[in-house]
């Protein structure tokens, strides 16, 4: 049998290992908000412009930005349904209920249109999701929002150097949640960062991710001792975890261009399948002013049945391809704590028959080609 292409292989890009080795010999820090935790914001903050707290997952970030908005039991939060449970549980943590609206068929981003139909009293926040590094519509977005008096909140877990009108995404709205978890572009195992583009929630931000304590003003002598002020929780990733993710960050243009070559071959490569209308391909960019970074490169097919032959055949010659999300509305949880606004037809369609395919840092063009071939090949014959 050839050698297996998986869908994901986390990799080493340079010095992660070295720093993980500095972490503990030369800064004897290991615990969260050390040298390279501080490293890490300040390249975040330098090349994003908005100031960035580092989090042991994205999950934490997005639960970070519930407390920040002050979600509270009843307050509504609109999302999409077709992304990952995180998005929904965090706002439910609070007391909150997610509001599923459609996404769009071109993009698999939540649908702008259906926003403000689904607003209502009890609306507190937008949770726009951009899906494959791809941004959402977030001038029509932020214009909704500042009507209604809204928070925006970006889940831009999948969309680190991805902009959108050269706005990188996750800056635009109050707050824009990050990931790097090993299946993202930049990786620390797990990982993820709370951006703070609203100045006036960052110092609340700070006592938040020092578990409810004033520590930041104490550190800076604007107290004279530090204490419990607000709900928190231990939000910061170890040291050893951002030691390995300031490596990736330092080539963080090289592995997007990398992935987004990619991406590129993919697109050239299967073009010809969707002039024959036999597949649809990933959304590519949205404007001359935006610009995707390679997360994730999928195809869309004709069926669900369509769908689960391909897999199979892919993987009897050992090429690892995914679907993805199961929509959280119709899921146990989301029937219990949300709530479904319109008909979510292209959410309930597209979801079964999105299949991503491999795409990792190691990736050769030539794995691209096999992939590929294969896939030709299932249409073709």
């Amino acid at each position: 049998m050839q050698t297996a292409i998986p869908y994901n292989r986390p990799f080493i890009a340079g010095k992660e290992l070295y720093n993980i080795a500095q972490a503990v010999i030369k800064h004897s820090h290991l615990a969260g908000d050390g040298y390279f935790t501080k490293q890490c914001q300040a390249w975040l903050q330098n090349r994003l412009g908005s100031p960035a707290l580092l989090t042991h997952s994205c999950t934490a970030a997005l639960e970070m930005a519930a407390i920040l908005g002050d979600i509270s039991p009843g307050d509504e939060v609109i999302m999409p349904s077709y992304t990952f449970v995180s998005t929904a549980n965090a706002f439910v943590l609070r007391g909150g209920v997610p509001v599923f609206v459609d996404i769009r068929k071109d993009t698999l981003n939540i649908d702008e249109t259906l926003i403000e139909p689904a607003v209502t009293d009890r609306t507190k926040a937008i949770v726009p999701v951009h899906y494959a590094g791809v941004p959402c519509a977030m001038d029509v977005i932020m214009d909704i929002a500042h009507r209604h008096g809204l928070m925006v909140i970006e889940d831009a877990a999948q969309a680190l150097l991805s902009s959108d009108n050269d706005r990188f995404l996750g800056t635009i709205g109050d707050m824009g949640a990050l990931s790097f978890h090993e299946t993202k572009n930049i990786i620390s195992g797990e990982g993820g960062a709370l951006l703070i583009n609203n100045p006036h929630l960052l110092d609340r931000a700070y006592m938040i991710w020092e578990k409810g304590t004033n520590r930041r003003q104490f550190f800076q002598g604007l107290v004279d001792k530090y204490t419990w002020v607000d709900i928190g929780s231990s939000f910061l990733p170890s040291d050893m975890t951002a030691a390995f993710l300031y490596a990736q960050l330092e080539l963080a243009e090289t592995i997007i261009h990398k992935r987004r070559q990619i991406c590129d071959h993919y697109r050239e490569r299967l073009a010809p399948l969707e002039e024959k209308g036999l597949i649809r391909l990933a959304h590519g960019e949205s404007s001359s002013g935006s610009s995707h970074n390679g997360h994730i490169f999928y195809i869309i097919t004709g069926t669900l049945e369509e769908r689960s032959q391909l897999i199979t055949c892919l993987k009897n010659e050992n090429i690892h391809a995914v679907f993805h999300y199961i929509p959280l509305h119709s899921s146990p949880a989301g029937k219990k704590f949300g709530r479904v606004a319109g008909d979510l037809k292209y959410t309930q369609k597209l979801s079964e028959r999105v299949l991503r395919l491999p795409l990792y840092y190691e990736m050769t063009l030539d794995d691209v080609d096999r992939v590929t071939d294969r896939i030709i090949n299932f249409y073709t014959v």
